[in-house]
């Protein structure tokens, strides 16, 4: 049998002399590869005869076993060494604060929409929500449209197919108004209620898209008048806009629902290309701008739920979540809303977690 103790002494050598792991996988490759000196040892075996083989086999996987346990512990000893010249070279202050996570950010149309729940709250109205596929008589019949009315036009509304139970048609709603009807025949009188959410109508420009969002206001009680109408606003438009010369205009119009019906307007000024809430619109460099319609609930539509319009009767209001948010923080194209622009989103976004409050300020921004 060859005698390999000065090739495994030299082999042994050579491999703690290594400094590197490539060094060290250089022998390891020289002594245990398909052509390493110890695998063609092992492959002599198969020559042998068995009296051989059983003789020189103890050996030669002993050589074997010597050359693998030093490869492995020298480069346990690398890697240690690698290690700690990593730790001493790569200190970390942990006193410093942590890399900034992206957290995105909240809509400007949901927190308008947080800001409206906390506002009205205080004043006492429950949120209300409701489907946005209605059946026309909700969200047109029993609010005193008539069949020939413009809004039930194709051009106006998005219809479906199908039928209603009842044989009406399907839609998408146009306006929340649907669900007032609901709450008054579900929940009865005295009611007060918001009733925020996503509308449908067939109109798109700068300031129109096909699915907007809107909020509207219902009280019904006794001994309700125009003058409540009008402070309930006032007290929402100071809120929302955190500004005290807020001056309202009541105008006269029509809407089918209410009667008497007033167009809310709102003075403002202009501060370059931004309209900014605030001021007596007949004062020197103010104006008035329409905001919503809004007006006594009539005495039709009270009937239309089951209530007694002889014993009941209250005010409704609408107006356009998505124009509050341009108005109040400076959009100019509300098209931008729904394109999805993260850009736009870091630009007027919101931080997830500074929820509006009364006390801290509905609109404060990050």
């Amino acid at each position: 049998m060859t005698n390999f103790t000065s090739r495994k002494d030299a082999a042994l050598a050579a491999i703690a002399a290594a400094d590197t792991l490539d060094a060290l996988e250089q022998e390891r490759v020289a002594a245990l590869g398909k052509k390493g000196w110890v695998s063609a040892q092992l492959k002599t075996l198969g020559t042998m005869s068995p009296d051989e083989r059983k003789e020189a086999a103890p050996a030669i996987q002993a050589l074997r076993g010597a050359i693998a346990d030093a490869i492995d512990a020298r480069r346990k000893e690398l890697e240690a060494s690698a290690l700690e010249a990593q730790l001493e070279s790569e200190t970390i202050d942990l006193t410093l604060p942590g890399p900034d996570m992206p957290t995105g950010s909240i809509h400007p149309v949901s927190q308008v929409m947080d800001e409206l729940a906390e506002i009205f709250a205080d004043l006492g109205f429950a949120v209300a929500t409701g489907p946005e596929i209605e059946d026309d008589w909700h969200n047109f019949t029993a609010l005193n449209m008539d069949e020939t009315h413009p809004a039930r036009a194709m051009h106006d509304t998005f219809y479906f197919p199908d039928s209603a139970p009842d044989g009406g048609k399907m839609l998408l709603r146009t306006h929340t108004s649907p669900v007032q009807i609901r709450s008054m025949r579900d929940q009865g009188a005295p009611i007060r209620i918001i009733a925020p959410g996503r509308v449908y109508r067939s109109d798109s420009d700068a300031t129109h898209t096909p699915m907007f969002h809107q909020v509207e206001g219902l009280v019904i009680d006794r001994d309700i008048h125009l003058g409540h109408l009008k402070w309930t606003l006032e007290t929402f438009f100071k809120a929302f806009f955190e500004r005290e010369d807020i001056v309202l205009r009541l105008r006269p119009s029509y809407f089918p629902f209410t009667e008497p019906s007033v167009e809310v307007d709102v003075g403002y000024s202009n501060e370059g290309d931004r309209r900014v809430v605030g001021g007596h619109g007949d004062d020197d460099g103010y104006d008035w701008m329409e905001i919503g319609g809004s007006g006594m609930v009539n005495r039709r539509v009270i009937e239309m739920v089951g209530l007694d319009p002889d014993k009941w009767q209250g005010f409704a209001f609408g107006l356009g979540i998505d124009r509050f948010a341009m108005l109040k923080y400076g959009m100019n194209d509300l098209r931008a809303f729904f394109d999805g622009d993260p850009r736009w989103l870091t630009h007027y976004g919101f931080a997830p977690f500074d929820q509006p409050t009364l006390s801290a300020g509905v609109g404060v921004r990050p």
